[in-house]
């Protein structure tokens, strides 16, 4: 991580909006803790590309995360070594057979083996890797509520919903607004459930990452006079099928596999 010499050299750097995207306070508390080598600089999401360029941080910024979640992926395939799959099985609405659990994420059959490999015909990233062993770990045999509700309503919400809209939210919106027939072939390619009624939005849509975490996307398009809108909720039981911070990398990972599908669509 790069070296400053204060942390007003931060600072400048900063469009000084403290708009919280970061989830620190102010613009100040976060170049503090960039300051102190707590946070990458990449951290801020309105910094221009040029600028983490500049100051040589985007490739060690990227290492650095990437390094991190490598770390963080194989102490969860030791967790899983711990692990019943058969009672796990169970709790997350999936199947237990030949040594292996199998999940349908997304309407693909995923499965893991008791080493904690993941074995699927789909490719697995870190953004997938790290919800599903999470949610092999923490999920309760708790049934879902059927009640929606947004990130921030949910426990431990308020200190990520921020980030979760700048993150998640917009970005999906705006692959809504700019190939809406895309945004629906999508959902259906992934057995996405329309659903009717639902916060007075053109398209309602649940798509089932895991069996027992379902989310719903509600989009509303532009209209004269009107902005369109996008909203992504979960079930209110969802922080016992795995913790706040994983929802979000989940919603994150998401928006990520639209975004290249998109790009690939519009491509050829």
């Amino acid at each position: 991580m790069a070296q400053f010499k204060n942390l007003m050299e931060v600072l400048k750097l900063l469009n000084k909006s403290n708009c919280r995207k970061c989830n620190e306070k102010t613009c100040m508390a976060f170049a503090a803790e960039v300051f102190k080598g707590n946070r990458p600089l990449s951290d801020c999401p309105d910094l221009p590309p040029e600028i983490l360029e500049t100051h040589g941080l985007e490739h060690s910024a990227l290492k650095e995360r990437s390094d991190e979640f490598l770390t963080l992926i194989s102490a969860m395939q030791q967790q899983i070594q711990d692990l019943d799959l058969l009672t796990v099985a169970q709790r997350v609405g999936g199947t237990f057979a030949d040594g292996r659990l199998t999940l349908t994420c997304l309407g693909k059959p995923v499965s893991i083996d008791m080493n904690g490999k993941i074995i699927s015909d789909i490719h697995v990233n870190h953004w997938f890797a790290i919800p599903f062993y999470s949610h092999l770990t923490h999920a309760k045999d708790k049934p879902l509520t059927g009640r929606w509700v947004p990130l921030r309503e949910l426990k431990g919400g308020k200190d990520y919903f921020r980030l979760f809209n700048q993150r998640c939210e917009k970005p999906l919106k705006k692959i809504a607004d700019d190939h809406t027939e895309l945004f629906e072939d999508l959902v259906r390619l992934f057995k996405g459930e329309k659903v009717e009624d639902h916060y007075e939005a053109d398209i309602s849509l649940v798509l089932r990452p895991f069996p027992t975490v379902p989310v719903l996307i509600c989009y509303l398009k532009a209209e004269e006079g009107m902005a369109s809108d996008l909203n992504v909720f979960f079930d209110e039981g969802a922080e016992e099928k795995m913790p706040i911070r994983t929802l979000y990398t989940l919603g994150a990972g998401l928006v990520n596999m639209f975004e290249k599908i998109a790009l690939r669509h519009w491509t050829f």
